[in-house]
Protein backbone atom coordinates (compact mmCIF):
# COMPACT_ATOMS: atom_id res chain seq x y z
CA UNK A 1 0.00 0.00 0.00
CA UNK A 2 1.00 3.31 -0.88
CA UNK A 3 -0.32 6.76 0.77
CA UNK A 4 -0.80 9.46 -2.02
CA UNK A 5 -2.55 13.01 -2.19
CA UNK A 6 -4.03 13.71 -5.43
CA UNK A 7 -5.68 16.79 -6.16
CA UNK A 8 -7.69 18.48 -8.72
CA UNK A 9 -7.83 21.85 -9.39
CA UNK A 10 -10.76 22.93 -11.99
CA UNK A 11 -12.63 25.69 -13.38
CA UNK A 12 -15.05 26.01 -10.57
CA UNK A 13 -14.05 23.40 -7.76
CA UNK A 14 -11.27 22.25 -6.30
CA UNK A 15 -10.84 18.27 -4.85
CA UNK A 16 -8.86 16.45 -2.50
CA UNK A 17 -8.23 12.37 -2.18
CA UNK A 18 -6.03 11.27 0.16
CA UNK A 19 -6.31 7.16 -0.46
CA UNK A 20 -4.03 4.32 0.12
CA UNK A 21 -3.80 1.99 -3.27
CA UNK A 22 -2.16 -0.79 -4.23
CA UNK A 23 -1.51 -1.32 -7.59
CA UNK A 24 -0.85 -5.55 -7.21
CA UNK A 25 -5.26 -5.34 -6.78
CA UNK A 26 -5.85 -2.39 -8.29
CA UNK A 27 -7.60 -0.86 -5.10
CA UNK A 28 -7.37 2.25 -3.93
CA UNK A 29 -9.30 3.09 -1.09
CA UNK A 30 -10.00 6.59 0.63
CA UNK A 31 -8.95 7.70 3.36
CA UNK A 32 -10.48 11.16 2.76
CA UNK A 33 -12.40 12.93 -0.40
CA UNK A 34 -13.42 16.17 -0.38
CA UNK A 35 -14.57 19.33 -2.67
CA UNK A 36 -15.45 23.15 -2.35
CA UNK A 37 -16.25 25.57 -5.11
CA UNK A 38 -13.89 28.14 -5.41
CA UNK A 39 -14.95 28.94 -9.11
CA UNK A 40 -11.26 30.00 -9.72
CA UNK A 41 -12.52 30.09 -13.48
CA UNK A 42 -14.48 33.58 -12.41
CA UNK A 43 -14.35 35.47 -15.58
CA UNK A 44 -11.33 34.18 -16.93
CA UNK A 45 -13.16 33.67 -20.41
CA UNK A 46 -13.89 37.65 -21.09
CA UNK A 47 -10.78 38.96 -19.27
CA UNK A 48 -7.94 36.20 -19.42
CA UNK A 49 -7.03 36.73 -16.14
CA UNK A 50 -7.63 35.01 -13.02
CA UNK A 51 -9.90 37.28 -10.70
CA UNK A 52 -8.27 38.05 -7.15
CA UNK A 53 -10.95 37.26 -5.49
CA UNK A 54 -11.11 33.87 -7.00
CA UNK A 55 -7.50 33.32 -6.22
CA UNK A 56 -7.94 33.82 -2.55
CA UNK A 57 -11.11 31.48 -2.42
CA UNK A 58 -8.26 28.69 -3.56
CA UNK A 59 -5.95 29.59 -2.00
CA UNK A 60 -8.17 28.82 1.48
CA UNK A 61 -9.07 25.90 0.31
CA UNK A 62 -5.62 25.09 -0.53
CA UNK A 63 -4.60 25.79 3.11
CA UNK A 64 -7.35 23.52 3.99
CA UNK A 65 -6.36 20.67 2.13
CA UNK A 66 -2.81 21.24 3.57
CA UNK A 67 -3.60 20.30 7.06
CA UNK A 68 -5.52 17.03 6.12
CA UNK A 69 -2.64 15.73 3.37
CA UNK A 70 -0.17 16.57 6.74
CA UNK A 71 -2.38 14.77 9.49
CA UNK A 72 -3.07 11.56 7.14
CA UNK A 73 0.64 11.64 6.26
CA UNK A 74 0.26 10.88 2.77
CA UNK A 75 3.39 10.03 0.87
CA UNK A 76 3.17 11.86 -2.28
CA UNK A 77 1.09 14.73 -3.14
CA UNK A 78 0.47 15.50 -7.01
CA UNK A 79 -1.32 18.76 -7.61
CA UNK A 80 -2.95 18.87 -11.33
CA UNK A 81 -4.74 22.06 -12.13
CA UNK A 82 -6.96 22.00 -15.68
CA UNK A 83 -8.75 24.67 -17.69
CA UNK A 84 -9.14 27.70 -16.11
CA UNK A 85 -5.28 27.87 -15.22
CA UNK A 86 -4.50 26.69 -18.76
CA UNK A 87 -6.10 30.24 -20.19
CA UNK A 88 -4.95 33.01 -17.46
CA UNK A 89 -2.38 35.41 -18.58
CA UNK A 90 -1.44 35.72 -14.50
CA UNK A 91 -1.66 31.94 -13.77
CA UNK A 92 1.95 32.35 -12.26
CA UNK A 93 0.30 33.67 -9.83
CA UNK A 94 -1.53 30.98 -8.56
CA UNK A 95 1.50 28.86 -9.31
CA UNK A 96 3.30 30.90 -6.49
CA UNK A 97 0.38 30.56 -4.06
CA UNK A 98 0.25 27.19 -4.57
CA UNK A 99 3.90 25.91 -3.78
CA UNK A 100 4.00 28.45 -1.05
CA UNK A 101 0.86 26.48 0.61
CA UNK A 102 1.64 23.09 -0.41
CA UNK A 103 5.15 22.91 -0.91
CA UNK A 104 4.67 21.38 -4.91
CA UNK A 105 3.98 22.81 -8.37
CA UNK A 106 0.60 22.52 -9.88
CA UNK A 107 1.03 21.06 -12.98
CA UNK A 108 -0.90 22.88 -15.53
CA UNK A 109 -1.54 19.82 -17.91
CA UNK A 110 -3.50 19.72 -21.34
CA UNK A 111 -6.11 18.72 -22.20
CA UNK A 112 -5.11 15.30 -23.65
CA UNK A 113 -3.69 14.53 -20.53
CA UNK A 114 -6.65 15.24 -17.92
CA UNK A 115 -8.45 13.13 -20.59
CA UNK A 116 -6.26 10.06 -19.58
CA UNK A 117 -6.36 10.87 -16.07
CA UNK A 118 -10.14 10.83 -16.24
CA UNK A 119 -10.65 8.03 -18.37
CA UNK A 120 -8.13 5.72 -15.99
CA UNK A 121 -9.56 6.84 -12.94
CA UNK A 122 -13.68 5.75 -14.22
CA UNK A 123 -12.84 2.77 -16.36
CA UNK A 124 -9.95 1.23 -13.82
CA UNK A 125 -12.55 -0.60 -12.10
CA UNK A 126 -15.25 -1.62 -14.71
CA UNK A 127 -12.81 -2.94 -17.17
CA UNK A 128 -14.50 -6.81 -15.59
CA UNK A 129 -17.82 -5.65 -16.31
CA UNK A 130 -19.60 -8.25 -18.23
CA UNK A 131 -22.80 -5.65 -18.18
CA UNK A 132 -21.27 -2.86 -20.03
CA UNK A 133 -20.16 -3.63 -23.67
CA UNK A 134 -16.42 -1.55 -24.86
CA UNK A 135 -15.35 0.76 -25.89
CA UNK A 136 -16.12 3.43 -23.42
CA UNK A 137 -17.16 7.10 -24.34
CA UNK A 138 -15.54 9.01 -20.83
CA UNK A 139 -16.70 12.13 -20.89
CA UNK A 140 -15.78 14.61 -18.22
CA UNK A 141 -17.86 17.98 -18.15
CA UNK A 142 -15.76 20.48 -16.31
CA UNK A 143 -16.59 24.12 -15.63
CA UNK A 144 -14.16 25.15 -18.46
CA UNK A 145 -13.70 22.45 -20.96
CA UNK A 146 -14.90 18.83 -21.46
CA UNK A 147 -13.05 15.82 -21.93
CA UNK A 148 -14.05 13.10 -24.44
CA UNK A 149 -12.22 9.56 -24.39
CA UNK A 150 -12.69 6.92 -26.09
CA UNK A 151 -10.47 3.20 -25.58
CA UNK A 152 -10.92 -0.56 -24.16
CA UNK A 153 -8.60 -1.52 -21.77
CA UNK A 154 -6.43 1.67 -22.65
CA UNK A 155 -6.79 5.65 -24.49
CA UNK A 156 -7.03 5.06 -28.23
CA UNK A 157 -8.13 8.77 -28.81
CA UNK A 158 -9.03 12.06 -26.96
CA UNK A 159 -10.17 15.28 -26.92
CA UNK A 160 -10.85 18.39 -25.06
CA UNK A 161 -12.73 21.40 -26.02
CA UNK A 162 -13.66 24.22 -24.74
CA UNK A 163 -17.34 23.79 -23.47
CA UNK A 164 -18.43 23.25 -19.60
CA UNK A 165 -20.93 24.95 -17.77
CA UNK A 166 -19.20 27.82 -16.45
CA UNK A 167 -17.57 29.32 -19.60
CA UNK A 168 -21.25 28.31 -21.58
CA UNK A 169 -23.39 30.48 -18.24
CA UNK A 170 -20.79 33.11 -18.70
CA UNK A 171 -20.61 33.27 -22.13
CA UNK A 172 -24.70 33.01 -22.93
CA UNK A 173 -26.33 33.23 -20.03
CA UNK A 174 -25.66 36.91 -18.35
CA UNK A 175 -26.76 39.62 -19.35
CA UNK A 176 -26.18 43.02 -18.16
CA UNK A 177 -23.96 41.43 -15.19
CA UNK A 178 -26.74 39.07 -14.23
CA UNK A 179 -27.95 35.57 -14.92
CA UNK A 180 -31.29 35.30 -16.97
CA UNK A 181 -33.51 33.60 -15.00
CA UNK A 182 -34.42 31.13 -16.19
CA UNK A 183 -32.45 31.62 -19.92
CA UNK A 184 -34.55 32.65 -22.89
CA UNK A 185 -35.31 30.10 -25.94
CA UNK A 186 -32.38 32.62 -27.61
CA UNK A 187 -30.13 32.24 -24.98
CA UNK A 188 -30.71 28.24 -24.90
CA UNK A 189 -29.83 27.86 -28.74
CA UNK A 190 -26.66 29.76 -28.54
CA UNK A 191 -25.53 27.03 -26.07
CA UNK A 192 -26.31 24.68 -28.18
CA UNK A 193 -25.02 25.50 -31.07
CA UNK A 194 -21.55 26.18 -29.33
CA UNK A 195 -21.70 22.67 -27.96
CA UNK A 196 -22.57 21.25 -31.62
CA UNK A 197 -19.69 23.17 -32.92
CA UNK A 198 -17.63 21.33 -30.13
CA UNK A 199 -18.66 18.30 -30.71
CA UNK A 200 -17.57 19.18 -34.40
CA UNK A 201 -14.18 19.51 -33.36
CA UNK A 202 -13.99 16.61 -30.96
CA UNK A 203 -15.24 13.96 -33.30
CA UNK A 204 -12.05 15.17 -35.89
CA UNK A 205 -10.16 13.32 -33.44
CA UNK A 206 -12.50 11.03 -30.97
CA UNK A 207 -15.24 8.36 -33.24
CA UNK A 208 -17.81 9.42 -30.81
CA UNK A 209 -20.23 7.34 -32.49
CA UNK A 210 -18.63 4.28 -31.53
CA UNK A 211 -18.85 4.10 -27.81
CA UNK A 212 -20.82 0.96 -26.58
CA UNK A 213 -21.13 2.77 -22.96
CA UNK A 214 -20.89 6.19 -22.49
CA UNK A 215 -19.59 7.30 -18.85
CA UNK A 216 -20.45 10.87 -17.25
CA UNK A 217 -17.89 12.22 -15.23
CA UNK A 218 -18.28 15.40 -13.23
CA UNK A 219 -20.35 17.55 -10.75
CA UNK A 220 -22.86 18.13 -13.95
CA UNK A 221 -23.44 14.63 -14.40
CA UNK A 222 -23.65 13.13 -10.66
CA UNK A 223 -25.73 16.31 -9.90
CA UNK A 224 -28.41 15.12 -12.57
CA UNK A 225 -28.09 11.33 -11.76
CA UNK A 226 -28.91 12.49 -8.28
CA UNK A 227 -32.01 14.36 -9.47
CA UNK A 228 -33.02 11.50 -11.70
CA UNK A 229 -32.73 9.22 -8.69
CA UNK A 230 -34.64 11.29 -6.51
CA UNK A 231 -32.67 11.56 -3.55
CA UNK A 232 -33.48 13.60 -0.81
CA UNK A 233 -29.56 14.51 -0.15
CA UNK A 234 -26.48 13.40 -2.14
CA UNK A 235 -25.42 9.76 -1.69
CA UNK A 236 -21.97 9.32 -3.49
CA UNK A 237 -22.77 5.23 -3.11
CA UNK A 238 -26.00 5.65 -5.06
CA UNK A 239 -25.25 8.06 -7.50
CA UNK A 240 -21.93 5.86 -8.22
CA UNK A 241 -22.68 3.29 -11.55
CA UNK A 242 -25.89 4.58 -11.81
CA UNK A 243 -27.40 4.25 -15.46
CA UNK A 244 -29.76 7.12 -16.68
CA UNK A 245 -31.83 6.99 -19.17
CA UNK A 246 -31.56 9.69 -22.26
CA UNK A 247 -35.48 10.80 -21.83
CA UNK A 248 -34.83 11.13 -18.20
CA UNK A 249 -31.78 13.26 -18.87
CA UNK A 250 -34.30 15.35 -21.38
CA UNK A 251 -36.90 15.44 -18.90
CA UNK A 252 -34.45 17.16 -16.23
CA UNK A 253 -32.37 19.37 -18.60
CA UNK A 254 -35.78 20.63 -19.83
CA UNK A 255 -36.82 21.13 -15.80
CA UNK A 256 -33.58 23.12 -15.06
CA UNK A 257 -33.94 25.60 -18.00
CA UNK A 258 -37.04 26.76 -17.72
CA UNK A 259 -36.34 27.10 -13.59
CA UNK A 260 -35.33 30.19 -11.71
CA UNK A 261 -32.35 30.34 -9.19
CA UNK A 262 -34.91 29.75 -6.34
CA UNK A 263 -36.38 26.82 -7.83
CA UNK A 264 -33.12 25.22 -9.10
CA UNK A 265 -31.68 26.06 -5.23
CA UNK A 266 -34.76 23.91 -3.57
CA UNK A 267 -33.89 20.99 -5.01
CA UNK A 268 -32.43 18.75 -2.30
CA UNK A 269 -29.45 17.35 -3.69
CA UNK A 270 -28.31 21.10 -5.47
CA UNK A 271 -24.74 22.10 -3.90
CA UNK A 272 -25.02 25.98 -3.54
CA UNK A 273 -21.81 26.84 -6.26
CA UNK A 274 -24.06 24.93 -8.74
CA UNK A 275 -27.30 26.24 -8.21
CA UNK A 276 -26.42 28.92 -11.74
CA UNK A 277 -24.27 26.49 -13.72
CA UNK A 278 -26.32 23.29 -13.51
CA UNK A 279 -28.65 23.93 -16.18
CA UNK A 280 -25.69 24.75 -18.87
CA UNK A 281 -24.02 21.51 -17.78
CA UNK A 282 -27.12 19.44 -18.40
CA UNK A 283 -27.57 21.01 -21.25
CA UNK A 284 -24.13 19.94 -22.47
CA UNK A 285 -24.48 16.30 -21.47
CA UNK A 286 -28.03 15.87 -23.25
CA UNK A 287 -26.50 17.26 -26.46
CA UNK A 288 -23.43 14.89 -26.02
CA UNK A 289 -25.98 12.14 -25.22
CA UNK A 290 -28.14 13.11 -28.60
CA UNK A 291 -24.83 13.46 -30.91
CA UNK A 292 -23.94 10.15 -29.74
CA UNK A 293 -26.69 8.14 -29.62
CA UNK A 294 -26.37 7.31 -26.29
CA UNK A 295 -29.95 5.67 -24.82
CA UNK A 296 -27.94 6.32 -21.16
CA UNK A 297 -25.06 7.39 -19.37
CA UNK A 298 -23.33 5.60 -16.51
CA UNK A 299 -22.71 7.89 -13.98
CA UNK A 300 -19.00 7.28 -12.23
CA UNK A 301 -17.89 9.11 -9.34
CA UNK A 302 -14.30 8.11 -9.77
CA UNK A 303 -12.57 10.15 -12.31
CA UNK A 304 -9.46 12.46 -12.83
CA UNK A 305 -9.12 12.37 -8.87
CA UNK A 306 -8.85 8.50 -8.92
CA UNK A 307 -6.48 8.80 -12.13
CA UNK A 308 -3.89 11.25 -10.61
CA UNK A 309 -3.99 8.90 -7.62
CA UNK A 310 -3.27 6.09 -9.53
CA UNK A 311 -0.62 7.52 -11.40
CA UNK A 312 2.12 7.87 -8.23
CA UNK A 313 0.98 4.90 -7.25
CA UNK A 314 2.66 3.07 -10.14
Amino acid sequence: MKRVAAIDCGTNSIRLLVADADPATGELKDLDRRMQIVRLGQGVDRTGRLAPEALERTFAACREYAAVIKGLGAEQVRFVATSASRDAENRDDFVRGVVDILGVEPEVITGDQEAEFSFNGATKELTGRADLERPFLVVDIGGGSTEFVLGDASVRAARSVDVGCVRMTERHLVHEGQISDPPTEGQIAAIRADVATALDRAEETVPLREAATLVGLAGSVTTVAAIALGLDRYESEAIHHSRISLAKVREITDRLLSSTHAERAAIPVMHPGRVDVIAAGALVLLSIMERTGAAEVVVSEHDILDGIAWSLAG
